[in-house]
């Protein structure tokens, strides 16, 4: 599955309200190390059914990253239950993005 472009919008119903745990890439365009992870970011929706992914342009959601703390980017995190869970900061190969899932 590709994976989704998060707004507030359709926050709430993507990730808040999901039965299944939400990948969510907080990046933006002018990142060098966003635009690193972004395959990456693809590959693990194209991969992974038992999980969504979702990509947020800090740019376009400021209030979703203000919300959620988001200092540095890419901020990855694993919200289960509309919790995050885990998070990791920076680009990280795909194994510790994925370790993020375990």
């Amino acid at each position: 599955m590709a994976e989704l472009t998060i707004t507030k919008a359709n926050f709430q119903n993507e990730v808040l309200d999901s039965d299944k745990p939400v990948l969510v890439d907080f990046w933006a365009s002018w990142c060098g190390p966003c635009k690193m992870l972004g395959p990456v970011i693809s590959e693990i929706a194209e991969e992974r059914s038992d999980i969504k992914v979702g990509k947020v342009n800090v740019d376009d959601e400021e209030e979703l990253a203000t919300q959620f703390g988001v200092m540095s980017i890419p901020f990855v995190a694993l919200f289960k239950n509309g919790q995050i869970v885990k998070s990791s900061v920076g680009f990280k190969p795909k194994e510790e993005i994925l370790s993020l899932l375990d």
